[in-house]
């Protein structure tokens, strides 16, 4: 499976797998956030752009970035992979590097703007192009950069006229630090996922934080109207809910330890992730894939590291179910 998510994927992988299915295939909270009714309105009519500077001003405070001309928002993260690689213009078989194993979008998007991508476990070999990309705290192993490595990276790429993008869409269930508040040195850009932690990503909205000149660069490319009203009215709200967010964090946290409970029971040790993930590196983790899709609940695979497997947390509904087919490995 080339991403998580994908139950039509699953239904063809294992036909006889009992309904409904668990998806625990992705890192997306399985707890959406309780927002206010969305006003009609929203729907009926173009976003207001007042609507969409207000929540840039409440993300620039919920991510500590120095302040709403320092951030970017647009339709999901996703959206905004190939427009951050493209900052550079036309590569021409220029070199990037990406920080791997990880999230595999990123060496597709540095390939369409024209890069020669490389993928490396080495810190140390990720400024030798133009481009380079970090996962921080990465997908799917939960490896962490930490901040002062990052900004050294920063600092060597802005020297050469390069870009680092880091790519926080797990920092807010992560102990890493963010580099959000130190955008405006420059030579960086920095990405963060709404959908995963608020449990909504089908409402698409992510952000890209970085010096004013690279905010103006990315929002032209974007163009108008780009984050829904209804993304507008949930996410200013879940953004400025600094209680609930607390309150998720412990929650998920706990669920986590919950999950490494089971597995253990099951004689698999957890190697890595993040509270909205756990991450096996296990010789019998295409057995254990298997078996839980034989009995439908679907986790992430992957194809070309056959030793690994990310298993997402289950909601309050399917605890039972996940334990009954665990305990029975």
């Amino acid at each position: 499976m080339p991403h998580g998510g994908n139950l039509f994927r699953a239904r063809a992988l294992f036909p006889h797998a009992p309904e409904p299915w668990i998806d625990l295939s992705t890192g997306i909270s399985p707890y959406s956030y309780p927002h206010s009714p969305i006003p009609g309105n929203a729907f009926a009519r173009l976003p207001e752009p007042a609507a969409a500077e207000r929540l840039k001003a409440i993300a620039a405070k919920a991510y500590s970035a120095p302040s709403s001309e320092h951030v970017a928002a647009g339709p999901g993260t996703q959206i905004l992979l190939p427009i951050v690689a493209g900052l550079l213009g036309k590569a021409n078989g220029e070199a990037a590097s990406v920080l791997s194993p990880t999230y595999a979008e990123h060496a597709r998007a540095a390939r369409l703007a024209g890069f020669e991508v490389s993928e490396t476990d080495d810190l140390n070999r990720i400024a030798e192009g133009r481009l380079a990309v970090i996962v921080n705290p990465n997908n799917p192993s939960g490896r962490i950069v930490s901040k002062s490595d990052l900004l050294s990276l920063a600092s060597v790429m802005r020297a050469k006229g390069g870009l680092l993008v880091i790519d926080e869409a797990f920092m807010d269930v992560s102990e890493a630090e963010s580099v959000a508040s130190a955008v405006d040195q420059g030579g960086f850009v920095v990405l963060r996922s709404f959908g995963k932690f608020y449990g909504m990503a089908g409402l698409r909205l992510g952000f890209a934080m970085a010096t004013p000149d690279i905010v103006e660069k990315i929002e032209s490319r974007l163009g108008p109207w780009a984050v829904s009203g209804p993304a507008l009215h949930v996410a200013s709200e879940a953004l400025a809910d600094s209680a609930w967010q607390q309150a998720m964090r412990a929650k998920l946290n706990a669920e986590a330890l919950r999950l490494d409970g089971l597995l253990a029971a099951a004689g698999i040790t957890v190697f890595g992730g993040t509270s909205l993930f756990r991450f096996i590196r296990d010789p019998r983790a295409q057995v254990l894939f298997r078996h839980l899709g034989e009995r439908g609940i679907i986790t992430r695979r992957f194809e070309e590291r056959s030793d690994d497997l990310r298993i997402g947390l289950p909601g309050d509904a399917d605890w039972v179910r996940v334990e009954e087919v665990l305990r029975a490995i």
